[in-house]
């Protein structure tokens, strides 16, 4: 993986693989799974390859191996264990634990190769929501919990928002046009989480919707031409981080206010949904992206 700056902390280590950090601690003195390193100021800290390997300790625990046993192993065969037992089952927890890896690193070689061979198995959807999703949702804990930088955060993330991109432009070449309802996607001014509303695009053009993503920072203004240039006009947006919680009702008065036609329909998710407290026509509050494309 070439030479690798990153330092972590056994709280990072805790974080990262889910194990107490006392277990950790355990498994280190008793065991010598993993073997510490000291600052010059005597401060205990662990590198790459001790993440690497405790994830890789992780996996096989999981799979009935005592930590007394792991411990005999040598370095060489707890990786060729680790890619004996992947299976279906194992797949997901084995990809996500590559994916923090190729985040820790900034291996972007580790993502593409991780990538390409859950997609040799499952169709895209599938790696969205089965490990895509809860990678992204375990980066915002990490981050909250301070063992990621915003930059671990949007390389992945970026990488991600990639192959969401490449599968879309997959499917507008093969797309055969089946409704005249137009879904015009966007999010409020100041909302920068997309990957919702772009994942939202790539299955409505998969399933012969016309879609148009018009992403971040546009005014309502400027999408009142919408309901005027198409006869069934759907808009979508996420609700993450804008608006604020006690703006939310006066947002949506304003959707309705400026953008909305008769014939128009509003879908709304994100977290920040659950603070709309009145019914409106042709509104539906959507808890998950399933539920969206199960409607589909």
């Amino acid at each position: 993986m070439g030479t690798i700056s990153t330092k972590f902390s056994i709280r990072d280590l805790e974080n990262l693989s889910g194990v107490k950090a006392h277990t950790i601690r355990i498994w280190e003195k008793r065991y010598g799974i993993l073997n510490p390193m000291r600052t010059d100021t005597n401060i205990r800290y662990y590198d790459s390859e001790n993440l690497k390997k405790l994830l890789n300790v992780v996996l096989l625990h999981k799979h009935g191996y005592k930590i007394s046993k792991i411990g005999t192993f040598g370095e060489e065969r707890i990786p060729q264990m680790v890619r004996q037992i992947i299976s279906e089952k194992s797949a997901k927890n084995h990809a996500l634990n590559a994916f923090k890896l190729a985040m820790m690193n900034f291996d972007q070689q580790m993502f593409f190769n991780t990538y390409d061979s859950l997609l040799s198995e499952k169709p895209f959807n599938k790696v969205f929501y089965e490990v895509f999703l809860p990678l992204l949702d375990e980066i915002g804990l990490l981050w909250q919990s301070g063992t990621v930088t915003p930059a671990h955060e949007h390389f992945i993330c970026n990488l991600v928002r990639q192959k969401v991109f490449c599968q879309t432009e997959k499917a507008e070449k093969e797309m055969v046009v089946k409704s005249e309802r137009c879904f015009v996607l966007f999010l409020p001014q100041h909302e920068m989480h997309e990957m919702g509303l772009l994942y939202l695009h790539y299955e409505l053009i998969s399933r012969g919707y016309r879609s148009i993503y018009l992403g971040e920072g546009i005014p309502l203004s400027s999408l009142s031409e919408m309901k005027n240039t198409f006869k069934e006009v759907t808009f979508a947006t996420y609700f993450t981080v804008e608006p604020k919680p006690d703006e939310v009702e006066s947002y949506i008065d304003q959707v309705y206010a400026q953008i909305m036609g008769t014939s128009s329909e509003l879908w709304i998710f994100g977290k920040r949904s659950g603070a709309i407290e009145r019914s409106r026509p042709r509104l539906t509050v959507f808890q998950s992206l399933k539920s969206a494309v199960e409607l589909l």
